[in-house]
C-alpha cells in the first residue's frame, strides 16, 4: 500500500456535499463529519433516507442545492442513476475549482459523465461496504481504499483526494493508487467472474450435481453453500495458504487434485472473454441499454433465480439457525 499523508488539511474551509445516503453515502457523510469536515447531504425529494440523515444531525437539502453548496461533490448514488442526476442537478451547479468525487469509476470511464475541464475529478473507493467503513472508523481503525486522480484542474487534486481518504479513516489502513479505468474494469471483472457470477453459478452447479445424483437437497445445500462461509472466512483472514492450513488434509489434497478440473481451461477462456467485454465497453453498453429500457431482462432473470430450488431449501434450513434471525441474541 502507498505511504501517503493522513492529513485532512486540504479540506479545511471546504464543504463536502455527499449526494446519496445509502451504504456508502451514510458512512462517507458521518466519517467526514466526525473528522471535522463540513458536510451537507443532497437527496431527492421524498427520499426515505432524509430522516435518517437528519437524525444524525446532518444538514439535508435537495441535490441541486447541495451541489451548489459543496466545494467537493461526492457522487454516491447508483451507477445507472448518476448520468440523469448529473445532467439535471450537478452539472449546472459546478463552478471552476470544484471537485467531483466518485467511489466507482464506471460513468467516468465509459464516458456517461464528462465533467468540464475546470473541475477536479477524483476517485476514492473504500474496499468494504459502508457499514464496515463506518464501524471501523468508530473503532479508531479504517478500511483500505483505492484512490485516483482522473482530472487535476486545480493542481491540488492529489492532496484533496488524500485528505478525503483520510477523512474516511482509510489512510489508517492503507491506500492504493489506481485509475478510474483500472478500478472499474477490475471491479466489474471480479464481480462477474468470481465474487458474484462465478460464485453463484459454481454453488448452483455443485448443488444440482448432488441433487441429480439422488442426494438429499438439504445435504447438498450444507455442502455447497452453507459451509462456504467457513472457507471464505479462513481465506479472508489468511489467504489461500491460511485456509488450507486450517482444513483437513483430505480437503486440502482434494483442493489440489480437483480444483483445476472444475475451473480449467474452458473457464479461463471464458474469464478472458468476460474481461474483453468489460475492457471494450460491451458489458457497459448492455447494462446501460438494459437500464434505459426499463430493466425487463434484469427483472425477469432476478425473478427466475429466486425460484431456484436452492433458495427454497436454504430458506427452510436457515429458519432453524438462531444466529441468523434478526431478533436473535446468539
Amino acid at each position: 500500500m502507498d505511504q501517503v499523508s493522513s492529513s485532512t488539511a486540504a479540506l479545511e474551509g471546504r464543504t463536502v456535499a455527499v449526494i446519496g445516503y445509502g451504504s456508502q453515502g451514510h458512512a462517507h457523510a458521518l466519517n467526514l463529519r466526525d473528522s471535522g469536515i463540513e458536510v451537507v447531504v443532497g437527496l431527492r425529494d421524498g427520499s426515505a433516507s432524509a430522516d435518517k440523515a437528519r437524525a444524525e444531525s446532518l444538514e439535508v437539502m435537495p441535490v441541486h442545492e447541495a451541489a451548489k453548496r459543496g466545494d467537493v461533490i461526492a457522487f454516491l448514488i447508483h451507477d445507472t442513476a448518476q448520468p440523469a442526476v448529473y445532467t439535471a442537478d450537478i452539472e449546472p451547479a459546478l463552478e471552476p475549482g470544484n471537485a467531483l468525487l466518485f467511489a466507482h469509476g464506471f460513468n467516468i470511464h465509459y464516458g456517461e459523465i464528462v465533467p468540464p475541464a475546470d473541475v477536479d475529478v477524483i476517485l476514492v473507493a473504500p474496499k468494504s461496504p459502508g457499514q464496515m467503513l463506518r464501524r471501523e472508523f468508530e473503532a479508531g481503525r479504517g478500511v483500505p481504499a483505492l484512490y485516483g486522480i482522473h482530472q487535476d484542474a486545480t493542481g491540488g487534486a492529489r492532496e484533496l483526494t488524500l485528505a478525503y481518504a483520510a477523512g474516511l479513516g482509510s489512510s489508517r489502513a492503507g491506500l492504493l493508487e489506481t485509475t478510474c479505468g483500472a478500478e472499474t474494469e477490475t471491479d466489474l471483472f471480479g464481480e462477474q467472474a468470481v465474487l458474484c457470477g462465478g460464485f453463484s453459478e459454481l454453488v448452483k452447479a455443485g448443488f444440482e450435481t448432488l441433487v441429480e445424483a439422488g442426494y438429499d437437497p438439504r445435504l447438498a445445500y450444507f455442502e455447497c453453500l452453507h459451509e462456504l462461509k467457513l472457507i471464505v472466512d479462513l481465506a479472508y483472514a489468511g489467504g489461500l495458504a491460511g485456509m488450507r492450513a486450517e482444513v483437513s488434509d483430505t480437503a486440502e489434497y482434494g483442493d489440489y487434485v480437483s480444483g483445476k478440473r472444475v475451473v480449467g481451461p474452458a473457464a479461463r477462456i471464458a474469464m478472458r472473454e468476460i474481461l474483453e467485454d468489460i475492457q471494450s465497453g460491451a458489458f457497459a453498453r448492455r447494462w446501460i441499454d438494459e437500464s434505459k429500457n426499463g430493466g425487463q431482462e434484469f427483472q425477469r432473470v432476478r425473478a427466475c433465480e429466486r425460484l431456484h430450488q436452492i433458495e427454497e431449501v436454504g430458506a427452510e434450513l436457515r429458519s432453524h439457525m438462531a444466529w441468523l434471525q434478526p431478533d436473535s441474541e446468539a
